[in-house]
């Protein structure tokens, strides 16, 4: 749902800033958290493969769910 005119209007001047700001600094924060996840997930995955207790095609498959959830979530929400 678009806003209107009178709505963005009434944002702007109530809050200061325009709402096109507050969705890049949403947009800012999913992708921080969802980089942060990213390598926490593949830096444990990697101590798992370098003690022996996950398999060569187990840490890649790691790397390939994050990566594909980066490209998902990167074209869904940036499109």
């Amino acid at each position: 749902m678009t806003p209107s005119a009178d709505q963005i209007a009434a944002f702007q001047a109530n809050g200061g800033f325009a709402p096109s700001a507050v969705a890049a600094v949403v947009l800012g924060f999913v992708f921080a958290v969802l980089l942060l996840w990213g390598v926490w997930a593949m830096r444990t995955a990697y101590v798992g493969w370098a003690e022996h207790r996950i398999t060569e095609r187990q840490f890649l498959g790691v790397v390939v769910r994050f990566v594909a959830m980066y490209l998902v979530l990167t074209f869904f929400l940036l499109s």
